[in-house]
């Protein structure tokens, strides 16, 4: 009889995926000068972090409500980020291709988490 597999927090595609563009995103801003890191920079980084760290905390969480809650802060954060991504290009942060990075990644992730939580709703029974 084969054993079972436990799924594993870097098993889920939208955590690596939000775990990369959370260091990319950090990458770019530890460039930026003190008044741009102390201003949107760092509500930038807080922000993308949130998105791989609430998923992380999520899937550590032991009932169906408490994981999915988690989730779903991680797509709020997401929402967050296109803000600052947008604010981030504006003010020149940013140049056009390291936007267009983000803003692509960012506008996959919602199906993905969305995706997470049907999973999640679906095989959890509490």
């Amino acid at each position: 009889m084969q054993e079972k597999k436990h799924l594993q927090l870097n098993d889920l595609d939208v955590y690596k995926v939000s775990f990369s563009l959370s260091n990319y995103v950090w990458s770019k801003v530890e460039r930026w000068d003190y008044f741009a890191k102390q201003t949107v920079g760092i509500q930038y980084v807080t922000a993308i972090d949130s998105i791989s760290a609430n998923i992380a905390e999520g899937f550590g969480r032991h009932g169906k409500k408490d994981k999915i809650n988690f989730y779903r802060y991680a797509r709020g954060s997401v929402y967050e980020c296109l803000n600052w991504n947008e604010k981030s290009k504006v003010r020149k942060l940013l140049t056009q291709e390291e936007y267009e990075h983000v803003f692509a990644v960012l506008q996959k992730l919602p199906k993905m988490i969305n995706s997470l939580i049907k999973l999640t709703n679906d095989n959890l029974s509490v």
